[in-house]
């Protein structure tokens, strides 16, 4: 069976060419009937677009890249996050008939600006959604913004910017984490900070000390450790949190790599979690629920916050009215077996 044209859903469909164009590319001002005739004889023929004609007409392609700090790169790769944001950028890109491009990059290389500058002139994206942590690091923002290409930064670590912007409530959640514990009767609750480069990451500390202050206990120097994202970081600040006599009841990590040290190291030191001591995490990798005792976390939105991002630089592109300011997705508290009761 020949494959079909063009031509023949505008003949099925009873409308013109330049009317299925308009459809299959997603376009405005197209009467929503018109469109269910086209989608319905597309659907009927198995119509397929020729993309590269595509590509060609609108001398830009119809692709969304989505950059992202390589997990490969560190001490246990997590590809979770990686597919949480691949998730989200699919849906908007299927649902606009958009091809999804990905690429990790290692933010350490010092060749990365140019890596970034040679994908962009080579594939020419409609745009680029920009992961944490790379999404607040200067030099990759400013090789991105030097190509003139779109894009959409996810948690850039600040709440007002001029360049539209995802984010989720980082500062607020970790408040809230904070106060659950305090809920079940902690006085002593530790926290261990992530790398300062995560600017994302780093506002979660500053939530912490808003949680005590909101629950009424004191705040203390002693009882906060700094780590660098790693689940051997978060077993060193673990091991000097433990060590003292008036060891914290509940440690919470800024992230779930530097809370699963913290339960290896309880499990050495014979330290019953969550009797003795409650731990809390952030990010909810999949590792939160591989782990014994599953891990009380921070769920972050990354599948939705592609999404919304993919869905913005799709509809600039396709010459909707562009976005504005920071759009925030809430995470959610994910109450597990790793927290409990303060002991008496």
């Amino acid at each position: 069976m020949p494959k079909a044209t063009i031509d023949n859903v505008a003949e099925l469909a009873g409308v013109s060419i330049k009317t299925v164009s308009r459809v299959v590319n997603n376009e405005p001002n197209v009467r929503e009937a018109t469109r269910d005739k086209v989608n319905q004889a597309i659907a009927e023929l198995n119509y397929r677009p020729n993309q590269s004609a595509r590509n060609l007409a609108s001398h830009r392609s119809r692709l969304i890249g989505l950059i992202y700090d390589d997990p490969s790169a560190y001490e246990i790769p997590s590809a979770g996050y990686v597919i949480r944001m691949q998730q989200g950028s699919l849906q908007a890109c299927r649902s606009a008939n958009y091809e999804l491009l990905i690429h990790p990059c290692n933010f350490n290389n010092k060749s990365v600006t140019a890596e970034l500058r040679s994908l962009i002139e080579h594939v020419r994206p409609a745009g680029i959604v920009l992961a944490a942590p790379l999404s607040n690091m200067s030099k990759i923002v400013r090789a991105i913004e030097d190509t003139g290409t779109p894009f959409v930064p996810l948690s850039p670590g600040k709440k007002k910017s001029k360049q539209y912007a995802v984010a989720t409530n980082d500062r607020e959640i970790s408040a809230e984490m904070t106060r659950y514990l305090a809920s079940l009767g902690h006085q002593r609750i530790a926290f261990i900070k992530g790398n300062p480069l995560h600017k994302a990451v780093d506002n979660r500390y500053p939530g912490y000390k808003d949680g005590l202050e909101q629950s009424g206990l004191p705040f203390s120097e002693k009882l906060v450790e700094q780590g660098d994202n790693s689940i051997r970081s978060g077993e060193e600040c673990a091991a000097k949190l433990l060590k003292g006599k008036r060891r914290p009841t509940a440690i919470f990590a800024a992230n779930d790599d530097m809370a699963a040290g913290v339960i290896r190291v309880a499990d050495r030191l014979g330290i019953d979690v969550p009797g003795e001591l409650s731990v809390a995490g952030c990010d909810d990798i999949a590792l939160a629920q591989q782990i014994y005792p599953a891990l009380t976390t921070i769920r972050q939105p990354l599948s939705r916050m592609a999404e919304q991002a993919a869905s913005a630089l799709i509809g600039d592109a396709q010459k909707r009215s562009s976005k504005q300011g920071v759009d925030v997705i809430p995470g959610t508290l994910q109450l597990r077996e790793s927290t409990g009761p303060a002991p008496e």
